[in-house]
């Protein structure tokens, strides 16, 4: 499963989206579009991708641009796996 595919089931399973995240793509705006996606919801997704991931993520790292859009959060999840 491609890491855009694999950040689209947890953002749907964590934010409880119905499927919905299924017709995301990398364009899909993420911080301020979807109501379910606040500052807990933020936290839980991080710690969800780090699980799943097998990632480590830093508060440092973590801001708005990084939720900007599906595609922000997935070029961001693939920087910290080529890293790892």
């Amino acid at each position: 499963m491609s890491s855009i595919e694999q950040v689209k089931t947890i953002i749907d399973s964590t934010l409880e989206l119905g499927g919905r995240a299924r017709a995301f793509g990398r364009e899909t705006p993420l911080l301020g579009d979807i109501p379910e996606l606040d500052s807990m919801a933020v936290v839980n997704l991080m710690t969800t991708m780090e699980e799943q991931f097998d990632i480590v993520v830093e508060d440092d790292e973590v801001s708005a641009e990084t939720f900007a859009t599906l595609g922000d959060l997935v070029d961001f999840v693939d920087f910290k796996l080529a890293a790892a």
